[in-house]
């Protein structure tokens, strides 16, 4: 009897320990919590898509090493610098051609022809200059307000979707542009893919600069 009755016991023991652990194994891998190293924070549609302008600009990392900012005759339509130069806006533009076959030098320049007067005239030009218009800044501004691509300027990281494009101003007057990446610090700013002096890079650098427009691309 003693036997038969310290059998059951161990036997019961062993049944409850089993019971036990199978349980929370089983809660835990159908109900993570976010403290859970398995715990991942669902994505939006927008978020689990690839953008294609990203995708465009990063693949111009360490293809595009230097900034040259000289006038250059360009074939027309969709001209370009050799890739291993270029400007912030050039970034822009090679990565709108890649992504969406939109040429932003013909665009524009058909633009400008059109309403000369609704551009910039702070390069004292008389007409359109399908050589270097669109790889201004300013004028780029004016394009996007004009189709429609404009939205509001903020401080607030989750405003920027990656392929947004930034306008800021450097130092005390240099205009400058940026893509927003699809990339993120651990606090949740995008990083920016863009040309700031030494060639196409990634950075950390959405917020450096005061912004003075911000635009989402509508193919």
């Amino acid at each position: 009897m003693m036997i038969d009755r310290g059998f059951r016991s161990a036997v019961w023991l062993w049944a409850t320990t089993v019971w036990l652990l199978a349980g929370c194994d089983q809660v835990q891998t159908s109900n993570p919590t976010p403290d859970s190293s398995n715990f991942v924070t669902p994505k939006t549609k927008r978020e689990t898509t690839a953008s294609p302008i990203v995708t465009a600009a990063r693949s111009q990392v360490g293809k595009t090493v230097s900034y040259d900012p000289s006038y250059v005759g360009l074939a027309y339509p969709n001209g370009d610098l050799p890739i291993e130069k270029g400007v912030c806006t050039d970034v822009v533009i090679r990565a709108l051609r890649d992504a969406f076959k939109i040429d932003l030098q013909k665009l524009m320049h058909e633009d400008m022809k059109a309403a000369f007067s609704a551009y910039p005239t702070i390069w004292g030009l008389k007409k359109p200059d399908p050589n270097i218009d669109h790889r201004r800044v300013p004028n780029l501004k004016t394009y996007f307000n004009r189709r429609g691509f404009s939205l509001p300027v903020t401080r607030l990281a989750a405003d920027y979707l990656a392929g947004d494009l930034v306008t800021c101003t450097v130092g005390r007057n240099l205009a400058h542009v940026m893509i927003v990446s699809d990339k993120k610090t651990a606090r949740g700013v995008p990083l920016v893919i863009h040309n700031i002096g030494s060639g196409t890079k990634e950075e950390n650098r959405l917020f450096d600069f005061p912004i003075t427009g911000h635009y989402r691309i509508k193919e």
